[in-house]
């Protein structure tokens, strides 16, 4: 999934026409995780750039692109980490009794 295409998931439902403290850092949050993904995104971008480079024999070392498919691994990593914690936390508040 391209970050084009999960904007939309992280409009917010509703704006209030007075921004308080909680809806700021709502805010910083939600600039937080889009440069972040962002910036995942760029780094697969990146490493398929370099492979395909490669591929077609243009002037590319080879540690350069193994460097662009590792920075690209690892950033994508640590992503789905990151999903997988925020999707533990939900389920966590779901199972909480009131």
């Amino acid at each position: 999934m391209t970050i084009e295409a999960m904007q939309p998931l992280l409009q917010p439902l509703a704006t209030s026409a007075g921004k308080t403290e909680v809806n700021s850092k709502g805010a910083d949050f939600k600039s937080a995780l889009m440069n972040a993904l962002q910036s995942v995104n760029q780094d697969q971008l990146a490493s398929s750039e370099a492979t395909q480079a490669l591929v077609k024999q243009e002037p590319i070392d080879v540690h350069d692109v193994m460097i662009a498919a590792s920075k690209a691994s690892v950033s994508m990593q640590a992503a789905l980490e990151v999903r997988n914690k925020a999707v533990e936390a939900y389920q966590e508040m779901m199972r909480m009794q009131i």
